[in-house]
């Protein structure tokens, strides 16, 4: 027997579905006379979807150098948050150190599945690609390992050079943005740990706009990253990646992220990123990062 499809249907064998019976439930879900009465006989508005500003509007990556990459990510299986691949820290090496990258960052999903969150995962691949070419400058950005400290010590310790983990919005926010068993405190207390493990270490974080935080918010924020030392921050807009997800409370207006760029530049910050457009991951900022540990490595500098 084939199933009907709307109104539009062959009906084969005893079904007991008719199409008048479609009809009747497509009328009671539709507007009631109510509504007609309500509203001068028009139809109810429609929400308006929220259009999307200019400035957020960009082309997506193409090219055959995106391409090579991508095909690449697809071979070495990164994407999978299955049980842990144990050859996948010398592969990811080993694929990285043929790239011919000086810049690399790495980055998973939680694993809170496994008892390290994926530290040793870390560290090793962190170890292998060092091994295998040392002049690679090497951002990990990690979870915040459920506050287990131990496990952030393993890998600052891996021969990284920026640690990165993300606080993504203002304190008052982090119950309705992050996963529950997140807070603001404890990924302070991830990038003063990794500090603490290796003051040589960059520290990083970022943060979104656009989900309803004030400017209050927004500023001490800026001020408890400093007091914990972390050396560079990036704002970006907030996207919302599927209707499940909370919506976005505000377009930020690039003015304001210029704003808030020239706010924490005033706080001490080493480094700054702030644009709609930008991801705790920027081109921009590895570039400075990268040019910022030369500088101190040629002066003979091991601290940051």
């Amino acid at each position: 027997m084939k199933h009907p499809i709307r109104l539009l249907c062959r009906f084969n064998g005893t079904s007991t579905v008719s199409t008048k019976k479609i009809f009747s439930d497509q009328l009671k879900s539709g507007p009631s006379f109510q509504d007609f009465i309500t509203n001068d006989g028009a139809l109810p508005p429609r929400q308006e979807r929220q259009r999307l500003p200019e400035w957020l509007k960009t082309e997506i990556p193409a090219g055959g150098s995106f391409a090579k990459l991508k095909k690449d990510l697809r071979g070495l299986k990164l994407n999978t948050p299955g049980p842990l691949d144990p050859h996948e820290p010398e592969n990811t090496a080993e694929a990285i150190s043929r790239w011919g990258l000086d810049y690399v960052v790495l980055t998973s999903v939680d694993r809170d599945d496994l008892e390290d969150g994926g530290a040793n995962h870390f560290g090793t691949t962190v170890e292998l690609i060092k091994k295998k070419a040392p002049h690679i400058l090497v951002e990990c950005l990690t979870g915040d390992f459920r506050g287990n400290l131990e496990n952030v010590d393993r890998v600052a310790q891996s021969g990284l050079d920026v640690y990165a983990h993300n606080i993504e919005t203002v304190e008052n926010l982090q119950h309705i943005v992050r996963d529950r068993r997140a807070n603001f405190r404890q990924s302070l207390s991830v990038l003063e740990r990794a500090k603490a493990s290796k003051p040589a270490l960059i520290t990083k974080t970022s943060m979104m706009l656009g989900l309803g935080e004030t400017d209050e918010e927004v500023l001490h924020a800026l001020k408890a990253l400093r007091e914990s030392d972390v050396d560079v921050v990036t704002f970006g807009q907030y996207m919302r990646p599927t209707k499940k997800h909370m919506k976005v409370e505000e377009y930020v207006h690039p003015s304001k992220f210029d704003e808030w760029g020239e706010t924490a530049k005033g706080l001490g910050f080493k480094y700054v990123a702030s644009g709609p457009l930008v991801r705790s991951s920027y081109k921009a900022g590895e570039f400075y990062i990268k040019n910022m540990l030369k500088e101190k490595l040629a002066a003979g500098d091991v601290r940051i």
